[in-house]
């Protein structure tokens, strides 16, 4: 049987800086889960090992939320994550690819009669070996979503993946035709993987349009003109997408107001 379950995911920006910002104001990322719907929660870049998050998470844990994690191999950098209000059942970490199972870029749990991963793709860069590893990444990712999809189990796979997909994913995509995140090869790949079966259920849930942005630059006024990229995604099998009820991009209602550069994207699905 199946059942509600409310998953949101966010690029927190470093856990330790995401729990301390604005908590003098009864701000930031503790407040967040204390008000949150979620019944599960994906972070990605907690640039902390499992101690650290352990430690910078403790509120949240002692309110009964349970955590999977991959912390990354090299300090200071990547790290995902899913908490869950329900016990979590199995955790797999990594992709299935040697290459990237100590990177800590991605997690699975089994919880609340679904799978959901959390997922951190690297940025890349054009033309050189970062956007090759990222390549790699990109295709030990795709195979892995093809032993869940053929599996017929209920998934999500959330997080940051560097990527717009289209010209509704990103407001300057015309200055960013030649840049990594927005490279033929790159969006190719994605529109691929969704040709499997795969569910965008956020663009899905907004068509034609531009938008809604979850990531904007600290500099300048990006946020404030709403200059951002849709890099931040719940994929979804089919049966699982169909039960989508509502899709919230939680932007902030000012840049004073924001305690990552992503914003939360919250899916309930019925």
């Amino acid at each position: 049987m199946t059942r509600p379950v409310t998953v949101s995911t966010i690029n927190v920006n470093g856990i330790r800086a995401a729990v301390r910002e604005r908590s003098a104001e009864n701000l930031g990322m503790l407040p967040w889960f204390k008000e949150t719907a979620a019944d599960v929660v994906c972070l990605q870049e907690t640039r902390a090992d499992n101690d650290q998050l352990a430690e910078a998470l403790s509120p949240v844990l002692a309110d009964g939320w349970h955590l999977a994690s991959a912390e990354p191999s090299v300090k200071g950098r990547n790290g995902v994550a899913v908490l869950s209000r329900h016990p979590i059942d199995d955790i797999r970490i990594g992709c299935g690819a040697e290459e990237f199972a100590p990177h800590g870029r991605y997690v699975e749990a089994d919880t609340a009669g679904v799978t959901v991963g959390s997922v951190y793709f690297p940025t890349g860069e054009a033309e050189t070996e970062r956007q090759l590893e990222k390549e790699r990444f990109m295709a030990a990712v795709a195979a892995r979503m093809a032993v869940l999809l053929a599996s017929g189990h209920d998934a999500v796979l959330c997080g940051d993946w560097n990527i717009a997909h289209t010209e509704n994913d990103i407001k300057n995509w015309k200055g960013n035709l030649k840049k990594a995140g927005f490279l033929p090869q790159e969006r190719q790949w994605l529109t691929d993987l969704l040709g499997t079966g795969w569910v965008d259920v956020v663009r899905a849930a907004h068509p034609g349009v531009p938008g809604p942005y979850a990531w904007w630059s600290w500099r300048g006024k990006a946020f404030d003109n709403d200059a951002g990229w849709r890099i931040d995604y719940h994929l979804a099998t089919p049966a699982l997408a169909d039960r989508v009820v509502s899709v919230t991009t939680e932007r902030p209602a000012a840049y004073a107001l924001r305690w990552s550069d992503h914003c939360p994207v919250t899916v309930h699905y019925g």
